[in-house]
């Protein structure tokens, strides 16, 4: 497993997540649980994407194309 990209929160993380996964790459949401359970901390950065390392490169590519806005669905 290979983290791919660290989201604000669990929402963004879902979304990328979904992203990765309609391109037919599995991918992880972790740490999403964790925070809750932080107390006074920042309850940023906690959640992360995994893909399995075979989907690597291409994940990390999309993500690319997510973070500078050039991701577009093809229908």
């Amino acid at each position: 497993m290979v983290k791919v990209f660290t989201a604000k929160n669990s929402i963004e993380a879902n979304i990328v997540k979904g992203m990765l996964e309609a391109n037919d790459i599995p991918a992880y949401v972790e740490g999403e649980y964790l925070q809750g359970a932080i107390g006074e901390l920042s309850a940023i950065d906690y959640a992360f994407v995994s893909v399995d390392d075979v989907n690597e490169a291409k994940a990390l590519s999309l993500v690319n194309e997510y973070e500078t806005g050039s991701y577009s669905i093809s229908v």
